[in-house]
């Protein structure tokens, strides 16, 4: 493995305008808080690129149409058993997965079945490589809604990959510090679009249409718009398709539903796919209007990325059942052992906290043992973990029949590398952690089983400061990273 580049302070100076304008000309920026749309600052990045096992790297990239795969069958193969859990999570989760779910319900109860059958998947399934496990990947979770940074994790790995051909890492020369090979670039922001389009062709009969639109659902202020913005151009200069973003609390007044079909009003065009970007977490619902209007959205025959009821297979206590060899063995029938075996290497363990034996042995654990763990609601976007010895004093906080929301996960122990980070134009030089995710895109028919499109889609690394429990790089925790294989 190399070392990182090591240059002096006129070099570093330099390599900071050079990352800073690179940034600025290319969109690898986010928008700062309290902004004005016409000034955006860099992303936080790292200025080298992280060192990652090629072989573990590679094993995180060829597995990924397998989960992709997993979570489709969840959703298809017995949904009996997926709607049973998640009405159980439900009622530890009223006011967010219980709403969820009771849309689900209302669409079965009005149709008979969800209007559209098809539902299109862009999926992110994240790792730490497992220093104390020879440096297997491990999971930490499986996202299957509003998976961020497909667009900034291309543009990050375009600029190592020119500050590495432009000789800003070599100390005495102008060389190439990295060989070409071992600083990739994600192709994430072309295969993200790819899938939309995809989702256009199907919801067209199979036909090449390129009337239809998708509808991006974004959040209010979105700091991160550039991210989705790199796909949606995308979309329109390599497919030929438009685009257009509205907020959950902009749909109702926007949108209308005709013949089953979803519009918008001002224009009447006819909405092919709805990709959602918002409406992850409680915190985009500020309003009943805005249940109202993922009711309407959900309620038509515009394909959804995700279907309802794929963004509630996402759940953590989802995750925490299949890491059960019996149960994965159900909805991966076709995988030979050997295959199998390697779906179960990504596993750390993870334990329920209801009245099973597994989730008294956690309870148990809770008390003897905390550092090892973290604790995991039904949350997605960063700051709602509860991690080690902070775990016991937050559920002492809550009646232990509401324990059952939570999960308690084993801790990986990733390699540390002091790396430097720039966020505006300050460098902290730190020990850092990182996390590797991999793209999924799955197209499948939630009644029939079929998989129309099942494809790896590109990678994100992030990285943050390893005294850091969060991670996430929009709530601030962390940095859009590049991989350097070795």
């Amino acid at each position: 493995m190399k070392s990182f580049p090591i240059l002096n302070e006129e070099q570093t100076d330099s390599l900071v305008v050079n990352t800073l304008q690179w940034s600025l000309a290319n969109g690898l920026v986010m928008y700062p808080p309290n902004f004005q749309q016409y000034s955006a600052d860099n992303a936080p990045i790292s200025l080298f690129p992280t060192p990652i096992p090629k072989s573990s790297f590679e094993d995180a990239i060829n597995i990924q149409q397998t989960y992709n795969e997993l979570y489709s069958n969840v959703i298809t193969k017995d949904k009996k058993w997926l709607v049973q859990n998640i009405e159980q999570l439900s009622r530890f989760d009223k006011d967010f997965t219980g709403k969820l779910f009771d849309i689900y319900k209302t669409l079965i109860n009005e149709n008979g079945k969800v209007p559209q059958p098809l539902s299109l998947g862009i999926f992110r399934s994240d790792y730490m490589i497992h220093e104390a496990d020879n440096n297997q990947i491990k999971q930490i979770e499986f996202n299957t809604v509003s998976v961020s940074f497909g667009g900034l994790s291309t543009k990050v790995n375009q600029l190592h990959n020119y500050l590495n051909k432009s000789g800003a890492y070599d100390t005495d020369y102008s060389y190439k510090y990295y060989d070409d090979a071992e600083i990739p670039i994600s192709s994430s922001i072309d295969d993200i679009a790819k899938a939309l389009s995809i989702g256009n062709y199907y919801y067209n009969g199979e036909v090449e249409n390129d009337k239809t639109v998708v509808l991006f659902i974004v959040q209010p202020n979105e700091r991160n718009s550039f991210d989705q913005r790199h796909i949606e151009y995308s979309l329109i200069n390599n497919f030929g398709l438009k685009s257009v973003r509205l907020t959950l609390e902009e749909v109702s007044d926007k949108t209308t539903v005709n013949s089953n079909k979803l519009y918008l009003k001002q224009t009447m065009d006819e909405i092919s796919v709805v990709y959602y970007r918002s409406g992850y977490a409680p915190t985009d619902y500020v309003s009943e209007e805005c249940w109202k209007a993922r009711l309407h959205l959900e309620n038509n025959v515009a394909i959804k990325c995700p279907s309802i009821l794929t963004q509630l297979a996402g759940a953590k206590k989802i995750q925490q059942i299949l890491t059960n060899k019996q149960v994965l063995e159900t909805f991966l029938p076709d995988l030979s052992e050997t295959e199998l075996e390697k779906v179960l290497s990504t596993f750390v363990k993870i334990y329920p906290l209801d009245d099973s034996e597994e989730g008294k042995i956690a309870k148990q654990l809770i008390k003897t043992d905390p550092g090892n763990f973290v604790l995991k609601p039904q949350r997605e976007g960063g700051g709602n973990n509860i991690y080690k010895e902070d775990i016991p004093s937050f559920l002492e906080k809550l009646e232990e029949k509401d324990w059952g929301a939570y999960i308690l996960m084993e801790l990986i122990t990733p390699p540390i590398h002091k790396n430097k980070l720039l966020r505006n134009d300050q460098i902290f030089e730190e020990d850092i952690i990182s996390e590797l995710g991999v793209f999924g895109t799955i197209l499948f028919d939630e009644s029939k089983g079929d998989i129309k499109y099942n494809e790896t889609s590109g990678f994100l690394l992030r990285s943050k400061f390893s005294s850091s429990n969060e991670g996430g790089v929009a709530a601030g925790f962390g940095c859009v990273d590049g991989v350097y294989l070795y």
